[in-house]
C-alpha cells in the first residue's frame, strides 16, 4: 500500500504567510517552548514530545525532546495529517491504521507506534503546526489525558500569538514593519532563486492628516481600517501586505507579469472608487503610489528597494499635487 500524503483543506499560501512572519522557522530553542514539551513528556510519560511546525516542505521542530531529529519532511510527517483534520488526531497503533501502516517513520528507525497531535492555531484563524506526542509502542489516550494536551496545546497558541502580535499591525491585522522585513526578504529570496519578477508598491494616503484634523482619530482609524480591507481584497493572499507606519502600506507581488501588476492595479483603483462613493462621510480615501519593479538577478538589500519605492511614492504625490 502506498503511503499518502493528505492536503491541507485550507488557503495554503494565507496559512505559510502566517507562519513565516512569526519568523521562527530554522531559529534556536526558546525556554517558553522547551518547557512545554519537557512538561508534556512528563506528564503522559512518553518518551517524545514536540512543538511542530509546518512548513511547505517540511515539519520543522521549533522544540523536540526524546529525539534529536530538527524535522521529518512534510509528506511523512504525521503533524500534516493533524492539520488536514483541523482536530485532535489520535493513532493509538500506526502499524494497524491503513494511513500509516507503510509510513517510513513506522517501518523504519525511528519505529513509531502511537501519535497524538493537536493543532496549534493563531488568531486569524490559522494552523501553524502541532503539539505531539509519541511512542514506540502502542498505547490508548483517555479523554482527561486529551483535555490535558488541548490545555498545554493552548499555552503553545499563545506563546504564537504573543509573537504574532511582534509583527503584526494591532489596528489592521496586517504585518508591520518588522512582520513585513521578514516577510518581505523571504519573498524576495524566493524570487532571487528562481529567477522570478518582483514588484514593490508603496502607497501613502494623501491628506491623511486633514481627516484626523477634522474628524477625529476614531475616524482617521477608520479610513486606515477600510484601505487595509481594501488592500486584502484587492491582492492575493500569497502577496505580502503590510501598515509600514502611520499611513504608509506596503505590497511585495511576486512571480507577477506586467500584464497580471497592470490587472490589479486596475482593480485596485476600481476598488478604491467604489469605497469612495459608499461612503457617506464627507471625505475620500486618495493615495500616492510608488511602484517599483524588482531586478532580482541584481543584489539590492530591501532596504534600498524601500527607499527606490519610498522616493518612486513621493514623486507621484508631487505630481498629483
Amino acid at each position: 500500500m502506498e503511503f499518502l500524503v493528505p492536503s491541507i483543506d485550507v488557503d495554503e499560501n494565507y496559512r505559510l504567510a502566517t507562519l513565516r512572519s512569526l519568523n521562527l522557522l530554522d531559529t534556536p530553542a526558546e525556554e517558553r517552548f522547551d518547557r512545554l514539551t519537557r512538561l508534556a513528556r512528563r506528564l503522559f510519560d512518553v518518551p517524545v514530545a514536540v512543538v511542530s511546525l509546518v512548513d511547505a516542505n517540511r515539519a520543522w521542530f521549533k522544540s523536540c525532546v526524546g529525539m534529536a531529529a530538527e524535522s521529518v519532511p512534510r509528506e511523512i510527517s504525521f503533524c500534516t495529517h493533524a492539520l488536514s483534520e483541523g482536530e485532535v488526531l489520535l493513532i493509538p497503533d500506526a502499524k494497524e491504521d491503513p494511513r500509516f501502516s507503510d509510513s517510513p517513520l513506522v517501518v523504519n528507525d525511528p519505529k513509531f507506534r502511537f501519535y497524538v497531535g493537536c493543532p496549534l492555531r493563531m488568531p486569524n484563524g490559522a494552523t501553524m503546526g502541532t503539539l505531539c506526542l509519541l511512542d514506540t509502542k502502542p498505547r490508548e489516550f483517555a479523554d482527561e489525558e486529551l483535555v490535558f494536551l488541548r490545555d498545554l496545546a493552548e499555552m503553545a497558541e499563545r506563546e504564537l500569538a504573543a509573537l504574532a502580535m511582534a509583527t503584526t499591525d494591532e489596528l489592521t491585522g496586517l504585518s508591520n514593519r518588522r512582520g513585513f522585513l521578514a516577510l518581505g526578504q523571504q519573498a524576495l529570496n524566493v524570487c532571487r532563486r528562481g529567477n522570478r519578477p518582483a514588484t514593490l508598491l508603496m502607497f501613502d494616503l494623501d491628506y491623511f492628516k486633514q481627516v484626523n484634523d477634522e474628524f477625529g482619530h476614531a475616524e482617521g482609524d477608520h479610513a486606515l481600517k477600510a484601505f487595509a480591507r481594501l488592500l486584502t481584497n484587492v491582492f492575493r493572499s500569497s502577496d505580502v501586505i503590510a501598515r509600514f507606519g502611520g499611513d504608509e502600506f506596503l505590497v511585495m507581488l511576486t512571480n507577477t507579469t506586467p500584464a497580471e501588476l497592470q490587472f490589479v492595479l486596475e482593480r485596485f483603483h476600481e476598488s478604491l472608487d467604489a469605497l469612495n462613493h459608499s461612503n457617506e462621510r464627507d471625505y475620500h480615501i486618495a493615495c500616492s503610489i510608488g511602484q517599483l519593479g524588482i531586478d532580482t538577478g541584481t543584489p539590492k538589500s530591501l532596504d534600498i528597494l524601500l527607499a527606490e519605492a519610498d522616493r518612486l511614492m513621493y514623486a507621484s504625490k508631487q505630481l498629483r499635487r
